[in-house]
């Protein structure tokens, strides 16, 4: 890690990394726990994660902003933070948040009007002009608000309103009530640090027992940092500040799955049929600088256009890390799964753009925005997602020369974070530094066929990997075995005398159910139909020394069939040496709602291994559930036992083979059992 961040400050650039774990309970089966935003004791949870991550970044002063909220909801989402200096120096050293309190204050409330007189005094003597006031209009009781004049014009005024407000805290027994302050929003970090002095000063002088900020978020800047807790679908969300190296970066995601852990919430779910999945909420990465100016896309420009280009040609960036929602309705949408249209677009673009002498980061968003997006237009959704790079129509958040990669799961591990995180960060390094003009490639049918399979993900990171080491940024070879762990997709492996079979779990591009403009798809949570499965097959020699030839046959003549139709293998070779690879897709369940409603279940998989020289076959079956079709008595414990019930999925038969006879195909008949077959795939759903 060290040796990372040595290389890119080097190279005199400066590249700030920041993430969004997301964490969930993975042995609840209530909704909030599964996809809604909100309920439960979500809230609770967030606010004992706080208190947790307070523990471990000492110093800080927490907050209850205003969240976001979200078309369909009638209020704006909690959201808590920690406020604290980068280099540990307190921010805040007045009364306490009751959240941070051991014992629940019980005392009687100060007088409000008498601490907003002193609050506008305390102004005054900074010079402000300042007025306290009751305010007759607020829903809360007692309240009083201090206005501060900064400036000659109206958009100079500050308004902080004082209430009273009863608070339930971890516990039930931590109900209480205190005072609140709402903050107005600051748009500066030294006024915002001048005024909190103020507060500080008043809250002590009275004797305040406890004081709860709530309003608008603070500003940060290069000396200040805000870790934000807010609710999404299934998960809790974690805003870290941003690290300015990988080195930093993995010391704060220590922290955060430590303290997420402590409460019993995980980086991931597992299913009950062994699966793993993200936790629900993925785990994407932002890039920056320490101002938006030093944005290394600001600083840069020509950068972004070789991104686009260099992750175009490479699908592995794209899927290998990536959450189960992938494709052109998913999460995380490549520019060049919106058709041909917007790829011939996007070529145009990325040609004026290089053509330009000067580009502005106004006219950089400006030019790309409109492809680095989905279907209906949503930033949000892309595989590179610049709303907040240089975008005048988001106020106060749009211009901050950002650039977030979405097309990330949340990792497991905190090492396996950072481990991508220095992937990335070395491309940007790479990319910022040295020219980049290779085409785009029209990958077709190609794109969700080749790249869905597992085996040709790997191989394109090793070409990947070999770039960054050629241009002489190559990464640690512990950082790199940590990118090709792949191990969760892995169902198991059957070992015969001739030869050694793998299954692995290859992407699906599952499909929006309905419209997908319709106000019932363009919510939180989309409706999809997930119901086609795709398996990896891998045919290696035997593991162990092989046997006599004659009896058992040499590995590359045994054939694999489902149905009656045979496998065309694909010869490869990785580091263990030869092996063919194929994929199979199949409906793996009938969907409530799905876009073939006349399919049936074809689980469980069947695969029939065969020799034309013997009468012996296999027959390996993977199976959707256990073989012997109980149900599992829980979720899986851990990791180990989730492996365990994948392997279990396959069974395999020895028995003689059937000695019907099939007269030569017609070319009707051939043509009929060649579909749904491609270079890369055979697609069953196609086959009675």
């Amino acid at each position: 890690m060290h040796r990372h961040d040595e290389c890119i400050a080097e190279l005199g650039l400066d590249i700030w990394v920041g993430s969004e774990p997301t964490f969930t309970d993975r042995e609840s089966q209530a909704p909030f726990w599964l996809h809604a935003a909100l309920g439960g004791d979500k809230e609770q949870r967030a606010q004992a994660l706080l208190r947790n991550l307070s523990g471990l970044m000492e110093g800080g002063l927490l907050l209850r902003s205003i969240g976001r909220m979200y078309p369909g909801e009638k209020l704006p989402r909690w959201n808590l933070g920690l406020l604290r200096y980068r280099d540990g120096r307190p921010v805040w050293g007045g009364p306490s948040d009751p959240l941070m309190m051991t014992v629940t204050n019980s005392g009687d409330l100060p007088d409000i009007g008498s601490l907003t007189g002193a609050l506008s005094d305390t102004f005054k003597h900074q010079d402000w002009s300042a007025q306290c006031t009751q305010a007759m209009e607020s829903e809360h009781e007692s309240a009083w608000q201090v206005t501060v004049q900064m400036g000659d014009t109206e958009e100079d005024s500050l308004t902080f309103l004082f209430h009273v407000v009863e608070l339930d805290g971890v516990t039930a027994a931590d109900r209480s009530r205190c005072v609140a302050l709402e903050l107005p929003a600051i748009g500066h970090v030294a006024l915002f640090m001048s005024i909190l002095a103020c507060i500080e000063q008043v809250a002590l002088s009275i004797g305040l027992p406890a004081l709860v900020f709530t309003g608008a978020a603070p500003p940060v800047d290069e000396t200040l940092e805000l870790t934000t807790i807010t609710p999404d679908p299934a998960v809790i969300e974690i805003n870290t500040a941003p690290s300015k190296n990988c080195t930093e970066f993995l010391g704060r995601s220590r922290q955060v799955y430590a303290a997420a852990a402590a409460l019993k919430l995980s980086p991931y779910r597992l299913y009950f049929n062994g699966q793993v999945a993200d936790s629900g909420g993925a785990g994407q990465i932002t890039f920056g600088g320490v101002t938006p100016a030093d944005s290394p896309f600001v600083k840069y420009p020509q950068l972004l256009p070789r991104l686009v280009r260099f992750l175009n040609r490479h699908p592995a960036l794209s899927y290998l890390f990536a959450h189960d929602y992938v494709g052109g309705s998913g999460q995380s949408v490549r520019p060049d799964e919106r058709g041909t249209d917007a790829v011939d677009d996007l070529l145009l673009a990325l040609v004026l753009l290089e053509r330009q002498q000067e580009v502005s980061p106004e006219l950089l968003w400006k030019s790309l925005a409109s492809f680095l997006c989905d279907a209906v237009g949503n930033s949000h959704r892309a595989e590179i997602n610049i709303e907040k790079l240089w975008n005048p129509f988001l106020p106060g958040r749009g211009c901050l020369g950002l650039v977030e990669f979405r097309s990330l799961r949340m990792q497991h591990t905190p090492q396996r974070a950072t481990a991508i995180a220095c992937l990335f960060r070395t491309l940007i390094a790479m990319l910022a530094s040295r020219p980049y003009t290779l085409p785009l490639i029209d990958w077709g049918r190609e794109l969700h066929d080749r790249f869905a399979l597992p085996f040709y993900l790997s191989m394109d990171l090793d070409a990947v990997l070999a770039q960054l080491e050629g241009a002489g940024l190559g990464l640690e070879k512990e950082i790199c075995r940590v990118l090709r762990q792949n191990e969760y997709r892995f169902f198991g492996k059957v070992d015969l005398p001739f030869g050694t079979l793998e299954l692995w779990r290859g992407l699906e591009f599952w499909p929006l159910v309905g419209d997908a403009a319709s106000p019932a798809q363009t919510g939180s949570s989309r409706m999809v139909d997930a119901s086609t499965a795709r398996i990896e097959v891998r045919w290696r020699p035997p593991s162990t020394e092989p046997g006599d030839t004659a009896t058992l046959g040499n590995w590359l003549d045994w054939g694999f069939y489902v149905g009656e139709t045979r496998l065309p293998m694909r010869l490869e070779s990785d580091a263990g040496g030869a092996l063919k690879v194929f994929g199979v897709r199949y409906s793996s369940f009938v969907p409530m709602a799905g876009l073939h409603p006349i399919l049936g279940v074809q689980a469980p998989l069947t695969l029939t291994l065969r020799h034309r020289q013997f009468e012996t076959q296999y027959v390996i079956k993977l199976h959707e559930w256990q073989p012997d079709g109980l149900a599992y008595p829980c979720l899986p414990k851990d990791m180990e036992d989730a492996r365990e019930r994948r392997s279990n999925r396959i069974t395999v038969i020895q028995e003689n083979r059937p000695h019907s006879l099939h007269p030569p195909e017609s070319g009707a008949e051939k043509a009929q059992s060649n579909l749904g077959l491609t270079d890369y795939c055979l697609d069953m759903r196609y086959h009675p």
